[in-house]
């Protein structure tokens, strides 16, 4: 956690964006970032000086957001309300598909990252033969049919707290593997396969890497108990493919107290 700062002003907002064509949340040489973006555009409210950002989680590049949540510390003096902070930003997030959604003052402590009690994905998969034209780069789209309920089944192995190695990439930094994973679902909705996680935190690519062996229990190649194997191996090279990053969305994040809600 943060030391309460004194000198800046900080800010809580929660954002959406399409990941297509960013090379994910965190500022890079290479490409346009979600961060470099918000911290642009916040940095114009405020003559241009310069506004630091932490967010709840990092996203990796072509990964979207409906309810990220950023830590925002403008400089001081700062006569910045709620409306300002939104609608500023928003405009000057054009044309990138990317806006605030709220904004709030939290406690003095508060933390997007740290202060984080659960975060909560969404992975869509499109399930039928013709390609996607209004959800392309939004879902990943399979062409052979999937049988979501034993994907459900195979994903009830997962849950709990485990060593996740077999599912986390080489390049995961965590110091540690073991995650708890409070929820991982699976249903259908019509042509779509709709899998949902919940957990504190993840490892690098957990849950494409999650998604990626689910798909192969979809589609008959493995029985639901071998998810269990997999887990139990703590070897990469036992699960399945990485699911690509266009079916992946950072949907949500919780807080005690959530800075959203107003204090009854």
């Amino acid at each position: 956690m943060t030391e309460p700062s004194t000198t800046t002003d900080r800010w809580a907002i929660k954002i959406e964006y399409d990941g297509t064509g960013f090379v994910g949340w965190q500022r890079q040489n290479n490409g346009v970032s979600v961060q470099q973006l918000i911290e642009d555009a916040a940095a114009k409210l405020v003559g241009n000086h310069p506004v630091p950002s932490i967010t709840a989680g990092r996203t990796d590049a072509g990964v979207h957001a409906c309810g990220q949540v950023i830590q925002l510390d403008f400089p001081l003096p700062s006569t910045l309300d709620a409306r300002q902070i939104r609608d500023g930003i928003t405009h000057h997030l054009k044309p990138h598909r990317v806006v605030v959604l709220e904004a709030a003052r939290p406690a003095p402590d508060w933390n997007a990252r740290f202060s984080a009690t659960w975060r909560s994905y969404r992975y869509t998969i499109l399930n039928r033969p013709s390609r996607p034209a209004l959800a392309e780069g939004q879902v990943w789209h399979i062409r052979r049919p999937l049988d979501a309920a034993k994907m459900h089944e195979a994903a009830r192995h997962l849950l709990g707290q485990h060593d996740f190695s077999s599912f986390r990439a080489s390049s995961c930094q965590a110091n540690s593997p073991l995650r708890t994973l409070d929820l991982l679902t699976v249903r259908r909705d019509g042509q779509f396969i709709i899998v949902d996680t919940k957990a504190r935190s993840f490892l690098h690519h957990q849950v494409r890497n999650m998604v990626g062996s689910l798909q192969m229990v979809g589609y008959g190649a493995w029985p639901p108990e071998k998810m269990a194997e997999i887990l139990a191996a703590c070897d990469r090279r036992k699960a399945g493919p990485t699911a690509p990053p266009d079916g992946l969305c950072f949907m949500n994040v919780g807080y005690e107290p959530d800075p959203f809600q107003p204090l009854s």
